[in-house]
């Protein structure tokens, strides 16, 4: 599904990431982790096009996209769930899933199956964006991703700032994506959250990849965990 092959990628003079390399398969969940600064949302703005690697290549699907725009990236069908949720605030949540809506060769979502996920949002729908709670606008941006009919979404710091509950939906919805077949690559400062639902597992320190194998043997091993992320 994703193939990124020794990138190197700069803010203006400065290098922030260092040959990196990673696959992602049809139906698999990636996590990204490491440290403040290691280089994980750089990443994702690699695989976007938000900050364009000046070495290396990026393929989706076998085709190479490392000097395509953003938006061609996500009609390609790459969906994104930011930090800040970059939710358009004076609009209602109705308004900011129905701009999010497009057609790719990926499996078609329906706004039916979104408060089905996210039971709330439709008791939410002539709300403006500005008035949401944090995890309600998570539930937007989540939903808004998967309404641009993604094969791939990814998700950086999906939890942060959650209450528990919300968390836990967030994760049942990673799962279903990779039941449907559905790639998601997850950047998260809490491991053992992200390690829960995540095949395998890339650690960066430093804008290198420092370890990767799956997931189960980082969640399993209590003394590599503290090697690699610390306490």
């Amino acid at each position: 599904m994703l193939q990124v092959d020794g990138i190197d990628t700069f803010y203006g003079e400065t290098q922030a990431l260092f040959g990196v390399s990673l696959t992602v398969g049809a139906g698999e969940a990636v996590a990204l982790l490491g440290p403040n600064g290691a280089g994980k949302t750089t990443m994702l703005r690699s695989i976007l096009g938000l900050t364009r690697p000046r070495r290396g290549a990026i393929r989706f699907e076998g085709r190479d996209v490392t000097r395509r725009a953003t938006h061609e990236i996500a009609r390609a069908g790459i969906g994104w769930v930011p930090d800040d949720r970059r939710i358009c605030p004076t609009l209602t949540v109705a308004r900011n899933l129905s701009i999010a809506m497009k057609q790719t060769r990926f499996r078609s979502w329906s706004l039916k199956e979104m408060f089905c996920i996210f039971s709330a949002l439709e008791y939410l729908l002539d709300r403006e964006a500005e008035n949401l709670s944090g995890g309600e606008m998570q539930m937007v941006a989540i939903a808004r991703a998967l309404l641009g009919c993604p094969g791939l979404v990814l998700f950086d710091e999906p939890s942060q700032g959650l209450a528990p509950r919300i968390v836990q939906d967030v994760l049942a919805t990673i799962r279903r994506l990779k039941a449907e077949g559905i790639a998601a690559v997850i950047v998260e400062q809490n491991a053992e959250t992200a390690l829960s639902v995540a095949d395998r597992v890339y650690v960066l320190d430093r804008g290198r990849v420092a370890w990767d194998g799956p997931a189960a043997t980082l969640l399993g091993d209590a003394e590599l965990r503290r090697n690699l992320l610390g306490a």
